[in-house]
């Protein structure tokens, strides 16, 4: 089936999702198209997508966004990763970080070294090899060519799109204001012709993009794309957000904090924390959940706690006919490692790398969909990592998780580190090796076997690495500011 040239894109909703879309575009291949995003100021955004992954740096980089304008903007701080807190068990403590652990070399990553030198009592936590990990720890941050450093944000989601919205207006995308009253389809094709608005307007277009949110106005209601259910593999259904004042300066990391039957997240920002709590409502009502999270927060409160439902899993399809979802219309992995803005954004890449400026191709639409389910697939299976391996004997919801039935993939991959150290990434792997590793032995995962090729080096020669290592690490660290010293000094927004 082939369809006419598109000309004109027509995105639905605003919010983040929204706006990055009409940003990317029309910045990179908006030339000759019209792009129009219809949302409105009635309807609210979910807009606790708070902290993000290192790939965005790259994708402000594409649309050549300025570092500090966007930070000041947003009220943004650094991330270096995220403390997990009673995951393993309770009063354990990890950080999964952005850098990496050690050095590698061909046959081998550093935690076969670090296994080697566990066994013969030479090393020091495996952490203490990483120097973004130990920054965070320090609550340090800077930036320097001699001393690279592999960083994210955490951002105010709303600041974000209002941010994103200006850009795009001034590369002339039009924004309608207005609520989408119903989705007209051709007879002969079932694609989308055209958006009804409760005022009568008719919005016509050829590429049509969701970004409705958790309904999926397009993607569901219209296209009836399906959904694959995945709350057996990932329990938790609800979540609570409540924004605080700021009792001290911003830590350059987010926290993740397992509680009874879900876990809490705290992320800085310059003028205020954003806090939640993700929980199963089979282990705890709505209630008792608002009341464990307000009793773990600190500062005033300055929003109401607001209650989310969400189901995790997919749309079978990204993209469906003319219709591309992007966003929670696509689907909901819940925020645990920050992946909600990295899926809009890839989403978002594999569309421009596959536009069908010519017309719309049922291979484009399979190669979108088969790239898309590769790395929704990975993302599950890591989120599912943390719940799974687990050691808490105190909590019916602890428990479940760790005797509840795996993917596949997900099991094998545990078994194999197990068993003889190996981690092999998947094609649609967003994260490294160093991310899974760090997550597995933070959480009491430690390899029965390491390679042999940490069995070369003496005992002597091992330390002496070990110790160079750890040693330049600390240097590094030592010369970094503080966080919020820099924050202050770099990108300070009028509001902090």
């Amino acid at each position: 089936m082939k369809q006419k040239h598109i000309q004109n894109v027509i995105i639905a909703g605003g919010g983040t999702a929204g706006w990055m879309a009409a940003a990317a575009i029309s910045k990179l291949i908006g030339k000759n198209l019209n792009i129009t995003l219809i949302e409105s100021d009635e309807i609210g955004t979910v807009g606790v997508g708070e902290a993000t992954i290192p790939p965005i740096k790259t994708f402000h980089k594409l649309l050549n966004i300025n570092e500090q304008e966007f930070m000041r903007e947003t009220h943004a701080t650094f991330k270096l990763g995220i403390s997990f807190e009673n995951w393993g068990e309770i009063n354990d403590e990890y950080i999964h970080s952005f850098g990496a652990t050690g050095k590698e070399c061909w046959a081998g990553e550093f935690h076969h070294f670090w296994l080697q030198g566990r066994q013969k009592g030479l090393t020091k936590e495996f952490g203490d090899y990483c120097f973004e990990l130990q920054a965070a720890k320090a609550n340090k941050f800077g930036l320097s060519k001699q001393t690279p450093i592999n960083y994210a944000y955490h951002l105010d989601a709303t600041l974000y799109a209002k941010y994103l919205r200006k850009f795009s207006e001034n590369l002339g995308v039009k924004r309608i204001e207005g609520k989408i009253n119903k989705v007209n389809k051709h007879s002969d094709t079932g694609f989308i012709s055209s958006l009804t608005l409760d005022s009568k307007q008719i919005i016509e277009g050829d590429l049509f993009i969701d970004c409705t949110g958790f309904k999926g106005l397009l993607i569901e209601q219209a296209l009836h794309t399906g959904y694959d259910d995945w709350s057996h593999w990932l329990p938790c259904d609800s979540a609570i957000a409540v924004q605080t004042k700021s009792v001290e300066p911003a830590t350059p990391y987010t926290r993740s904090i397992a509680r009874s039957s879900g876990w809490q997240w705290k992320i800085p920002l310059q003028h205020r924390v954003g806090n939640g709590l993700v929980y199963c409502s089979k282990y705890i009502s709505d209630e008792a959940a608002t009341k464990e999270l307000l009793a773990n927060i600190e500062g005033e409160t300055i929003t109401t706690p607001r209650t989310i439902k969400f189901k995790t899993g997919r749309r079978r399809k990204g993209w469906n006919k003319n219709c591309v979802a992007l966003g929670l219309s696509s689907g909901f992995i819940e925020p645990l490692e920050s992946t909600s803005i990295h899926l809009i954004m890839s989403g978002i890449i594999r569309l421009l790398r596959l536009f069908p400026f010519q017309g719309i191709e049922q291979t484009m639409i399979n190669e979108y969909n088969s790239k898309l389910t590769s790395e929704l697939n990975a993302v599950r299976d890591f989120i599912i990592l943390h719940y799974h391996v687990n050691k808490r004997s105190n909590s019916e919801f602890w428990q479940h998780c760790q005797n509840m039935e795996i993917p596949d993939s997900l099991a094998h991959k545990i078994q194999l580190f197990k068993e003889s150290g190996r981690v092999f990434l998947d094609d649609g792997d967003i994260f490294r090796v160093d991310s899974w590793t760090q997550v597995m032995i933070g959480q009491g995962l430690i390899p029965m076997q390491h390679h042999q090729i940490a069995d070369i080096m003496s005992d002597d020669e091992l330390k002496n690495f070990l110790n160079s290592l750890k040693q330049s690490i600390d240097n590094a660290v030592t010369k970094l500011p503080q966080h919020h010293d820099f924050i202050n000094q770099y990108c300070k927004s009028n509001l902090a």
